[in-house]
């Protein structure tokens, strides 16, 4: 499976009066991203607010993207959940539904008894019995802790495991995990200031939320840092940078809901608890987005 290129983390859309799923904008917003160069798209990842469905809703979610992502292009799916048993299960279902691989978050509601037995444990029952295979998920902001090295070299051995999202701006732990010997384990880069830096530091592909609302312009970037075109790809990373921030680090999915918004997309509303952007805060995002609407 290749993991070259860019895949955006795609939001899950609620209707505006209901707060249920909308299918149709979903459908909608994965259609004008693939109208772009993207490797594929991520459902149901931290972007998705995944954490805040429940799973009939998981699983309508993974298969509506998959009526439309060709099959020429990859449908991530996130499925990690607290419990093993229901990680396995989450994985299980989103194959049922059409995932080509799942991305899989550590347990973190347990964080301290996260040891690294623990998740070895974990991790291999998981890349055991899914049906596709597995990618691991690091994610230090959300979980509270990092996989480290080890842990995650071990892991990369088995033969279901076959890569990792780095979702940090670390990018010493990067180019480590980018060092691991075996050619078919994959490093992908999930912060977008970053991305140029990531891919000379080894990364296959980039899963970045403004891909969401810039994917012709994320794509050039990353066609651009893979091809030796560094000067040019350094001139778009910072004029991207700014945007990114606030759809992603800044103000989190209710930023990028917003943005998505403004560019004609779908964005909708967030699901409680989480709450929409302030005023103020759309009028910054609005100023960050003119440059690309000129």
């Amino acid at each position: 499976m290749n993991f070259s290129g860019v895949f955006p983390p795609v939001p899950t859309p609620f209707d505006s009066v209901t707060g249920e799923f909308a299918p149709a904008a979903l459908v909608d917003n994965i259609t004008r991203l693939l109208r772009a160069p993207v490797a594929g798209v991520l459902v149901l990842g931290s972007n998705g607010e995944a954490g805040l469905l429940d799973e009939t809703e998981a699983d309508r979610v993974v298969a509506a993207a998959r009526a439309v992502v060709p099959a020429g292009r990859t449908l991530l799916v996130g499925a990690g959940r607290e419990s093993t048993r229901g990680t396995i299960a989450a994985c299980v279902r989103a194959a049922g539904n059409g995932a080509d691989s799942v991305l899989v978050r550590a347990p973190s509601c347990f964080k301290a008894q996260m040891t690294h037995e623990a998740l070895i444990t974990h991790y291999r029952a998981v890349a055991d019995a899914s049906p596709v295979p597995v990618m691991l998920y690091n994610v230090p902001g959300m979980a509270g802790f990092s996989l480290t090295v080890p842990i995650v070299r071990t892991l990369a051995a088995h033969p279901n495991v076959i890569g990792i999202k780095e979702t940090s701006n670390d990018l010493e732990r990067l180019g480590q995990f980018a060092a691991i010997t075996d050619s078919a384990f994959d490093v992908l880069v999930g912060w977008a200031p970053v991305a140029h830096a990531a891919a000379v530091a080894g990364a296959r592909g980039a899963i970045i939320a403004v891909a969401n609302v810039l994917p012709d312009v994320c794509t050039q970037l990353w066609s651009l840092a893979t091809t030796n075109r560094h000067a040019e790809a350094l001139v778009l990373q910072r004029r991207i940078t700014a945007i990114a921030q606030l759809v992603s680090s800044a103000h989190g999915v209710a930023g990028l809901k917003c943005a998505l918004a403004l560019m004609g997309a779908y964005g909708g509303p967030v699901r409680a608890p989480l709450l929409p952007v302030s005023t103020a805060v759309a009028d910054d995002i609005r100023a960050a987005l003119a440059q690309w609407q000129s």
